[in-house]
C-alpha cells in the first residue's frame, strides 16, 4: 500500500496505540465524530464537557486512544463508593477489531484497581455482541437487563465484574495485555 493510499484511508493500524487523558480539544479532534458513528443518540459536546469537568473532583476518569495524531477511541469511568462504572468505550469504525478497545479497557481496569474498587460494572446493548464478548474476556458477566434503556427502544444487559483486587484478576489482565484471551 502506498503512502497516499494509507493517508487517504487514514489507516494507522501499524502505529502503536497511545493513551492519554481525554481533553476538551479531543472532542473536536475526533471524539464527537466517533460518538456520532457509534451511537444513534450520541452525547452532546455539553455532556462530554460536563464529564471531563468532573475528572478534577476524582469522580470520573476519561482516556483518549490515538494512533499517531489521530484520535481513534475513548473511554471513561465513573467512581461511586468501591465500584467503578464504565460510562463508555467507543472506537472509530475504521479502527475496530485492532486492539484499541482492549487497550482502553486494560487502562480502565488498572485505574479502577489503583483506586481500590472491588468491582466494576457497565451496560451494553443486547445487539452489541462484539462488545459483550470483549467484556466477557475482562471477566464481566450478565447480571440483569434494563428494559428499553437505549433510546427507549433497545434493552441493555447489565454486566458486573467482581473481585478485581484479587491476584487472579491481575493474572487475567496480564494475559489480555499479552494478547491472550
Amino acid at each position: 500500500m502506498s503512502v497516499i493510499e494509507r493517508l487517504l484511508r487514514r489507516d494507522h493500524d501499524d502505529q502503536p496505540i497511545a493513551l492519554s487523558a481525554l481533553r476538551r480539544r479531543d472532542l473536536r479532534r475526533g471524539v464527537l465524530a466517533i460518538e456520532a458513528a457509534s451511537y444513534p443518540r450520541p452525547w452532546s459536546p455539553g455532556v462530554f464537557e460536563s464529564e471531563i469537568g468532573q475528572v478534577r473532583s476524582g469522580s470520573r476518569y476519561y482516556l483518549a486512544a490515538r494512533r499517531g495524531r489521530v484520535v481513534v477511541g475513548y473511554s471513561g469511568l465513573w467512581f461511586t463508593g468501591d465500584e467503578a462504572h464504565v460510562t463508555n468505550v467507543a472506537v472509530h469504525p475504521d479502527h475496530r477489531r485492532a486492539g484499541v478497545a482492549t487497550a482502553l479497557m486494560l487502562a480502565l481496569a488498572d485505574v479502577a484497581i489503583a483506586r481500590g474498587c472491588r468491582a466494576w460494572t457497565l451496560e451494553v446493548r443486547v445487539s452489541s455482541t462484539g462488545a459483550q464478548e470483549l467484556y466477557r474476556r475482562f471477566g464481566f458477566a450478565p447480571a440483569g437487563v434494563r428494559t428499553r434503556y437505549y433510546e427507549n427502544t433497545e434493552d441493555a444487559i447489565v454486566m458486573w465484574c467482581n473481585d478485581i483486587q484479587e491476584p487472579e484478576y491481575r493474572t487475567r489482565l496480564d494475559r489480555l495485555a499479552g494478547g491472550g484471551t
